[in-house]
């Protein structure tokens, strides 16, 4: 049986939990074994995003020593964490002779979870159930950062009584950003206006999102402003049968 390390990221971990059952579920029934290195941190990406390139650097040694023991792909609910890895640990170790190969033989095992399923596995379709219109937001980091875009959208149009409609100026940040939510309020504050009239345009009641970052951030919006439509991760929509 294959075995893949599932790299949880905190967002799940802390406040999505069934996203990260969901991946497991959906992974067992491919007949995918699933292990976990409970030694796994955060990523670094918020301290390399803020600078603390320092900080960053001993939180990647940390992860890349910890999956080091491990064998197998490693598969991770989250575009932001596979960009963190494939592009931000080989500028962070740039130059050193000792860190840079092992920087990329991580970044050689992991996969967004929809780039897994689609392209390593070669499967477009979970047997996924779900009735009425869903619309999808690519996260930053997933579309732009990674270049997986056609993946989840291939799933998403294989959910048996499911509608995917566009969302209007989808490839538009949600405001989230990670760090740059913080440092600048106003700005992501007015994307995450526009982000929720689109959602509320393309008349679907279920936004679906790859990053739990975007999750997060879109369905407070949504509760504040006491919307209907909800947010729900892509391996959460396909874990339903």
């Amino acid at each position: 049986m294959t075995t893949v390390q599932l790299f949880i990221t905190c967002l799940v971990d802390s406040f999505f939990p069934k996203t990260g059952q969901a991946v497991v579920d959906i992974l067992h029934r491919l007949g995918i074994d699933v292990d976990f290195a409970r030694e796994q941190t955060c990523c670094g990406q918020p301290q390399f995003n803020a600078g603390l390139r320092k900080d960053a650097r001993s939180i990647a040694e940390h992860t890349i020593k910890v999956f080091e023991k491990t064998t197998g792909d490693i598969v991770t609910p989250s575009g932001s964490c596979v960009h963190m890895f494939r592009h931000n640990y080989a500028e962070l170790f740039d130059g050193d002779s000792a860190w840079h190969p092992r920087a990329k033989a991580l970044a050689a095992r992991t996969y967004e979870f929809t780039e897994y399923l689609v392209d390593k596995l070669g499967v477009t379709d979970v047997g996924a159930r779900w009735d009425g219109l869903l619309t999808y937001h690519p996260s930053c980091h997933t579309l732009r950062g990674i270049n997986v875009d056609k993946q989840p959208r291939a799933l998403l149009a294989n959910v048996q009584g499911a509608t995917l409609v566009e969302l209007p100026h989808a490839e538009e940040c949600c405001g989230f950003g990670g760090i740059m939510s913080v440092e600048h309020p106003e700005l992501s504050a007015e994307w995450l206006k526009r982000k929720i009239s689109n959602i509320e345009e393309s008349q679907a009641p279920t936004l679906v999102v790859t990053d739990a970052g975007c999750l997060m951030h879109i369905a407070g919006g949504l509760n504040r402003q006491k919307k209907s439509q909800r947010v729900v991760h892509i391996a959460e929509v396909l874990n339903q049968r």
